[in-house]
């Protein structure tokens, strides 16, 4: 292995997606991850209704470069095959339940018979400890206990869902924060991580509104920001369009480009302030205007004055676009003629490339990591 991390372990002991998600990110900077599964397999590698080869599509999104060990952690056996890697490994991450990580020995606590110095990670969805702690978490849960849900999507829609697991991909990232600083450290130890923790910590600002100004924080029509404007999509002859206007000296040159130079000196629109306090008038007037062009006109008339402006566009057109491309970041994993491919890590470093990997096959690697055969 090659890379900032290479030489560190990693011990990972999760499914589906946040825990899988931390060892991922590790694994991507050069770290040896190697991935402990029950007999029937994480159960992302049945998710997706799509296969390449034998890989399943949603499994080998969160699971390149890692090592598969099969071991049945309820086990006599298994739990002495468990502080065998461990006694030799940095850290571990998991994502079980509260109850199901201390039943299975994967805290801190446990493992610092074999390894004082290892970092344990738990990645769960409202503490490892409290009178919270087992209550059943999934992504969706905590968006609509935060209020991630009820700021999302239209006044008058119903509360919607981010259309990615963000709670998730958040947690994964924030846990691998966490375990990276204890190992800068030099010291073992345990790492709690909430993913309804994790929410409320991305909801700073508005967070922030709320508990110092009692302000009731609510959803904005078409996707708006709270104090700027216009700051919101917009639709237009053919498409939506992303308009950001975060500066007055901006607000000038979209005035000018607009064909409506009078807007920047009335009083009704010349500041943020008071577009923000004539906002409904402001945007119906904008509105108005950039119904006279498509999306990608206005793109291409505004972004050149430093205009924040993007057309609304799908994953698909993202994946193939010509960004993506320049920055690299859709990659094949392991033989490109396998067709298996994949995002790339968002992490580039000076003198250093990912290799991606193929994700492991169910208990591939057991010989390699514990010298045994079988399961």
């Amino acid at each position: 292995m090659s890379g900032p991390l290479a030489g560190i372990r990693i011990v990972e002991v999760g499914h589906m997606l946040a825990g899988p998600y931390c060892g991922l990110v590790l694994a991507d900077m050069g770290a040896e991850v190697i991935k402990i599964e029950p007999p029937e397999g994480d159960i992302a590698r049945t998710v997706s209704p799509h296969f390449i080869g034998p890989h399943n599509a949603y499994f080998a999104s969160l699971n390149r470069n890692k090592k598969s060990v099969v071991i049945d952690l309820a086990s006599a056996q298994g739990r002495a095959e468990l502080e065998e890697i461990a006694g030799r490994s940095h850290a571990l991450i998991t994502n079980l339940r509260p109850s199901a990580i201390k039943k299975l020995g994967l805290t801190y606590d446990s493992l610092r018979r074999c390894n004082e110095r290892i970092v344990c990670v738990a990645l769960t969805g409202y503490g490892l400890e409290g009178r919270y702690a087992n209550s059943p978490a999934y992504d969706y849960v905590i968006q609509a206990l935060t209020g991630v849900m009820a700021l999302t999507g239209d006044p008058w829609a119903p509360p919607t869902k981010a259309g990615y697991s963000a709670v998730d991909n958040s947690a994964g990232l924030v846990a691998a924060m966490g375990l990276l600083a204890k190992i800068v450290e030099g010291k073992g130890g345990q790492v709690d991580v909430a993913m309804y923790d994790v929410m409320l910590s991305q909801l700073n600002y508005l967070a922030g509104a709320a508990l110092n100004t009692g302000e009731v924080v609510e959803r904005m029509p078409n996707s708006a920001h709270p104090y700027m404007v216009p700051a919101q999509i917009f639709p237009t002859a053919d498409g939506w369009l992303t308009l950001f206007i975060s500066h007055d000296k901006f607000w000038h040159k979209f005035c000018q480009e607009a064909g409506c130079p009078d807007w920047i000196g009335d009083p009704l629109f010349a500041t943020m302030a008071s577009r923000r306090q004539n906002r409904e008038r402001v945007l119906a007037a904008i509105g108005e205007v950039l119904m006279t062009a498509t999306a990608a006109e206005w793109v291409r008339r505004l972004v050149p004055l430093g205009v924040v402006a993007a057309e609304v566009g799908t994953l698909s057109e993202a994946l193939a676009s010509d960004l993506t491309r320049s920055r690299q970041m859709v990659v094949a994993l392991g033989d490109p003629a396998q067709g298996l491919r994949a995002v790339a890590s968002p992490l580039k470093f000076d003198g250093f490339t990912p290799q991606y990997g193929p994700p492991p096959l169910l208990g591939e690697h057991r010989e390699q990591v514990l010298g045994k055969a079988g399961a």
